[in-house]
C-alpha cells in the first residue's frame, strides 16, 4: 500500500512530526515558501483584475521536483504548514506547484507539535481554506504594488536603491515624528522640595523616609526657579511637621496573560536583551522541536505567531494541577482565569505557552541551548503565573502638614506575593512607592532632618526602542504578529533609522524620505488607514469581502496619488546637487552633494560617465583620502584606504577601472615591532594565471602568493618558512580521483584533495585517524535549513551545519550563534 505524503516547512518540524506518525506516512520538508511573484518583474496583471503571475522560486526548484516525484505514488498528500494565513498560502502554493488533484489534498493544522495535537490535526483534516489564502494573497499583492511603484519614485526623487513599503513607511513615520518632537522640544526648569522625616519620638534615623511637597495653600505647587524654591523654604522651613492623614488600601494585583507575539518580543527585549528577530528565531526552534532525552524531538511551545490570549482547556487543567501540587493551594487562583480577547484577535489560535508545564525549565537545562533555555523559562513562568493567585499589597498614603505646605508620601508592603513569586512584574514605580514607612498615625509629630530643594528639567518624549516600537505597531493595528520583527529590521537595513544605545534615531535619509512621501501619500502612510486595511484583510478571511474589491478600492486612489507625486514632488537630488566649488580630481567636473544610506557624500556631477565619490564627515567636511606608500599590484596606480558596506579596506585609486581590493591590515604595529611590509615582488609568474608572484606575511610566517589574490589563490611556502608541506596519503579523492593530502587549517588537520581549488573535496581527520561521524542534534541550520550536527574539533566539541563546506554556520555547544538571525514573511516587498 502506498504511503501518504506529509509536507511541512522545515526539516526539524518534519523530524518531530515523523516521530508521531506511523510507517504509512512519509514526512518531507518544503523549506518554506516554494512560489512567489517574480523577483525582477512586477508580476501582477492590474488590467486583468489583479491576476498574480506566480513562479517557483529558483532556490526551491530541486525541492519542488523531489516533492512532485514523491507525491505521484502517494495515496494522499497532507499539507501541514503553520496554522495561519501564511501557512495556508504555503499549502495552496504547494498544491499548485505540485499539480495535485484536489481530491488527494488534505490540509492539516495544529497549534502545538505534540502527539495529541498532531493526531487531532490529522483526524480533523480539511480542504485548503481559500478565504485564508486570498487574505494572504491580497496582502502580498498590496505589498508588491506599493513596493514596486513607490520605490522607483524615490530612486528618481531622493536616492537610488531606496525602498518604500505599505507598513514599513508607517513605521518609519512613527520614528521620524518622534525624532522631530525631540528636536523641537525645549526643556523647562522646575524644582522639587523634599523633606527627610522621622517620627519625633524615634531617636534613630534609620527609619527616616522622604516626602515631597505637593500643595501650598491648598493648590498644586509649581516651582519654576531656584528663587521661588528658596522663598518657599523660608516660609515652611521652621514650621512643625504633623501627620495630617493616613490612608491604607489593600490592592490586589492580577497576573498578566500568557504571551502573544508582541508581548513575547517586548518581554524578551526588556528581560533578556533579545532583539525581536532573535526572539522569533529561538521561539521557532522551541516550537518545531528539540531533542529531549528519551522523548526524542519534542515541540516545547505552541505556535509563536499569535495575537490571542486563549488557553486550551487541557492545558489550563494541567497548569492548575501543577500549581496546586508544587506550590500549594493558596497559590492557585480561585477560578480558572481566562483573558479577554483583543479586537481583531484570531481566537482560533492559542497564546504562546509550553506544550506541557510538567517540562520545567530546570528539567530541560541539559537539553536546551543557553538562549533557548532563557526564552523557554520566560514563556513557562508567564503561563504558570497566569493561573496563580493575585498578589496582595498594602498601599499607605500619608499627607503631612508643615504650615501652609502639604507633603505627601506613599509606601507599599507586600502581604502575599501570589503570582509574583514566579513572574515578577516590571513596574516604572517611583522610588517613594517602594520605601518602607514607619508606623504613622494622624496627628503624630515628625522631626525634619533635612529639607532639600532640587532642580529638574522637563524631558522630551522617549525614543522608541525595538520593544516599544513593536508595542506601538500592535496598539495601532499595524501589521500582524508574523511581521513585527521584519518591519523593525527593515527600516534599519534600509538606512532610514539606526539603533544607538538600544534606541532608534531617525537618520537624515529617513527624515528626507518620509517628508518627501507624506504630502502625497498621507492618506496611506498613516496608522488609521493601515489599521483599517488590516481589518479589510480580516474581512476577506471571514468571507465578508472579496479580495479583488479590496485591491481595487486601494489601487484607484493610490494610482492618482502616484501620478501627482511624480509631477509635483520636489527632487531631493536636485536640491542637494548644488556645486560645492570643488572640482573632481578625475575629470574636472564640479562635485555635488548626494545622499545615501551612509549619509551625505560628494560625487562627480558627470555621473555616470565619472563615478568619483568622496566621503563627508559628521560636520559635512570632506574626509581626506588616505594614500598608502604602495602601488596596486594589478595596474600600478597608488593604493588608498576606502570605505564600503563592511567598513574600511584597501583599494586601488583607479576604481572602477581597476577593482583590486584587499582587507585593511593593521596600520599601527605593536610597540617595539616593525611595521608589516607590503608584498614584495619575487620576479616569478604564477603557474596558475601568469600574474606576478609576491612575498607575503601571514599568521604562520612568510609565504609566496599570487598578486591577483583573491581572484587567484595560488600559494606556496618559502623554503624554511611557513607550515610544513601537505602530507601525502594513499587515499583517492572520491570526486575526481586525485590523491588526497593532509592539510592543516584553523580547526586542525583535515583530509583534502590535492587538486584544490579545482576540486574542493575535504573530509575531517583527527591526529589518531578519521574523526568520529557527526551526530545530529535535532535542530536545523538557520542559514540553509540543513540539519545541525555535533562535531569534534581541535578546540573541543562544537555544533556545525551538515552542509559544510557550502554552509559554514557554527555555534558553540551552548547554542550561542555567531550572529543573530531572524524570520519574517518570505518574499515581502517591504524589503524590495
Amino acid at each position: 500500500m502506498a504511503k501518504s505524503l506529509v509536507i511541512v516547512e522545515s526539516p526539524a518540524k518534519a523530524r518531530t512530526i515523523g516521530k508521531f506518525l506511523g510507517k504509512e506516512f512519509r514526512v518531507e520538508s518544503c523549506m518554506g515558501h516554494v512560489r512567489d511573484l517574480p523577483e525582477k518583474t512586477f508580476g501582477v496583471e492590474i488590467d486583468d483584475d489583479f491576476r498574480p503571475r506566480y513562479q517557483v522560486l529558483a532556490s526551491r526548484r530541486q525541492v519542488v521536483a523531489a516533492l512532485r516525484k514523491a507525491s505521484k505514488d502517494a495515496e494522499a498528500v497532507y499539507l501541514a504548514p503553520d496554522p495561519d494565513r501564511e501557512g495556508e498560502s504555503i499549502a495552496w502554493h504547494l498544491a499548485e506547484a505540485l499539480d495535485l488533484p484536489k481530491k488527494r489534498v488534505r490540509r492539516v493544522t495544529f497549534n502545538e507539535i505534540t502527539r495529541r495535537a498532531v493526531g487531532k490535526g490529522f483526524h480533523e483534516s480539511r480542504d485548503i481554506d481559500m478565504n485564508l489564502v486570498n487574505a494572504q494573497q491580497a496582502r502580498r499583492i498590496l505589498d508588491r504594488i506599493v513596493g514596486y511603484e513607490l520605490s522607483p519614485l524615490l530612486w528618481r526623487k531622493v536616492a537610488r536603491g531606496l525602498s518604500a513599503g505599505r507598513v514599513q513607511s508607517v513605521a518609519l513615520r512613527l520614528v521620524v515624528e518622534r525624532e522631530k518632537q525631540i528636536q523641537a522640544f525645549r526643556a523647562e526648569e522646575y524644582w522639587k522640595i523634599t523633606a527627610r522625616l522621622v517620627p519625633e519620638a524615634d531617636a534613630s534615623e534609620e527609619r527616616a523616609f522622604k516626602a515631597e511637597l505637593a500643595l501650598v495653600g491648598g493648590e498644586k505647587v509649581a516651582i519654576r526657579n531656584g528663587d521661588e524654591a528658596q522663598a518657599l523654604l523660608a516660609r515652611i522651613g521652621g514650621e512643625p511637621f504633623l501627620v495630617a492623614s493616613v490612608e491604607k488600601q489593600l490592592k490586589r494585583v492580577a497576573p498578566l496573560p500568557p504571551f502573544a507575539t508582541s508581548q513575547l518580543q517586548q518581554a524578551a527585549s526588556a528581560r533578556l536583551r533579545f532583539r525581536p528577530k532573535k526572539t522569533m528565531l529561538v521561539a521557532q526552534q522551541l516550537y518545531e522541536g528539540v531533542e529531549v532525552g528519551s522523548e526524542g524531538s519534542v515541540g516545547l511551545i505552541t505556535y509563536m505567531r499569535t495575537d490571542s490570549f486563549r488557553i486550551a482547556d487541557e492545558a489550563m487543567a494541567e497548569c492548575r494541577g501543577f500549581i496546586e501540587r508544587t506550590l500549594g493551594p493558596k497559590y492557585l487562583s480561585e477560578q480558572p482565569r481566562q483573558f479577554p480577547a483583543r479586537r481583531g484577535a484570531q481566537e482560533a489560535h492559542e497564546a504562546i505557552r509550553p506544550t506541557s508545564v510538567e517540562r520545567t525549565p530546570e528539567a530541560l537545562e541539559s537539553c536546551l541551548s543557553h538562549d533557548q533555555l532563557k526564552l523557554y523559562r520566560l514563556i513557562w513562568q508567564r503561563m504558570v503565573a497566569s493561573q496563580m493567585a493575585e498578589a496582595e499589597h498594602e498601599i499607605t498614603r500619608v499627607a503631612i502638614r508643615a504650615g501652609e505646605g502639604e507633603f505627601r508620601v506613599s509606601g507599599r508592603v507586600v502581604l502575599f506575593d501570589g503570582h509574583t513569586r514566579l513572574y515578577e512584574l516590571l513596574h516604572g514605580r517611583d522610588e517613594q512607592d517602594e520605601q518602607p514607612l514607619p508606623p504613622l498615625t494622624q496627628g503624630m509629630r515628625l522631626r525634619c532632618l533635612e529639607l532639600v530643594p532640587s532642580q529638574h528639567f522637563t524631558e522630551p518624549p522617549r525614543r522608541y526602542n525595538e520593544a516599544s516600537l513593536v508595542k506601538t505597531l500592535e496598539r495601532e493595528g499595524i501589521g500582524r504578529p508574523s511581521t513585527y520583527a521584519q518591519i523593525v529590521s527593515t527600516i534599519q537595513e534600509r538606512g532610514y533609522v539606526e539603533l544607538r544605545r538600544k534606541v532608534f534615531y531617525a537618520k537624515e535619509l529617513g527624515i528626507v524620505t518620509n517628508d518627501a512621501l507624506l504630502p502625497f501619500f498621507g492618506n496611506i502612510i498613516n496608522t488609521k488607514y493601515t489599521s483599517q486595511l488590516e481589518e479589510h484583510l480580516d474581512d476577506i478571511e471571514e468571507a465578508k469581502a472579496d479580495w479583488r474589491d479590496v485591491l481595487r478600492e486601494f489601487y484607484v486612489p493610490f494610482r492618482e496619488d502616484l501620478a501627482k507625486a511624480a509631477a509635483e514632488m520636489t527632487s531631493v537630488k536636485q536640491t542637494l546637487a548644488e556645486p560645492t566649488g570643488i572640482e573632481c580630481p578625475r575629470c574636472g567636473s564640479p562635485l555635488v552633494i548626494r545622499l545615501s544610506k551612509r549619509g551625505r557624500f560628494m560625487a562627480c556631477s558627470a555621473f555616470p560617465k565619472c563615478r568619483y565619490t568622496q566621503a563627508l564627515d559628521e560636520e559635512g567636511e570632506p574626509v581626506a583620502v588616505e594614500k598608502l606608500d604602495e602601488k596596486c599590484p594589478e595596474c600600478g596606480e597608488p593604493l588608498i584606504v576606502r570605505t564600503g558596506r563592511r567598513g574600511k579596506f584597501i583599494g586601488c585609486s583607479a576604481y572602477p577601472k581597476c577593482r583590486y581590493a584587499r582587507p585593511l591590515e593593521a596600520q599601527a604595529a605593536p610597540e617595539g615591532a616593525a611595521p608589516k611590509a607590503p608584498p614584495a615582488p619575487t620576479g616569478e609568474a604564477c603557474p596558475r594565471c601568469g600574474e606576478p608572484l609576491v612575498e607575503r606575511t601571514g599568521r604562520r610566517g612568510k609565504f609566496i602568493g599570487c598578486s591577483k589574490f583573491p581572484k587567484c589563490r595560488y600559494t606556496r611556502n618559502i623554503e624554511g618558512e611557513g607550515p610544513p608541506p601537505p602530507e601525502t596519503t594513499d587515499v583517492k579523492c572520491d570526486k575526481c580521483g586525485s590523491p588526497m593530502v593532509i592539510r592543516r587549517g584553523r580547526r586542525g588537520r583535515f583530509l583534502a584533495c590535492s587538486a584544490y581549488p579545482k576540486c574542493k573535496n575535504a573530509k575531517p581527520l583527527s591526529e589518531a585517524g578519521p574523526a568520529p561521524p557527526p551526530e545530529e542534534i535535532g535542530r536545523d541550520c538557520p542559514e540553509c535549513g540543513k540539519a545541525l550536527v555535533a562535531r569534534q574539533g581541535p578546540r573541543g566539541r562544537f555544533i556545525g551545519c551538515s552542509g559544510f563546506p557550502k554552509c559554514r554556520y557554527t555555534e558553540d555547544v551552548s547554542g550561542t550563534a555567531p550572529a543573530e538571525r531572524g524570520d519574517g514573511d518570505a518574499g515581502s516587498d517591504e524589503t524590495a
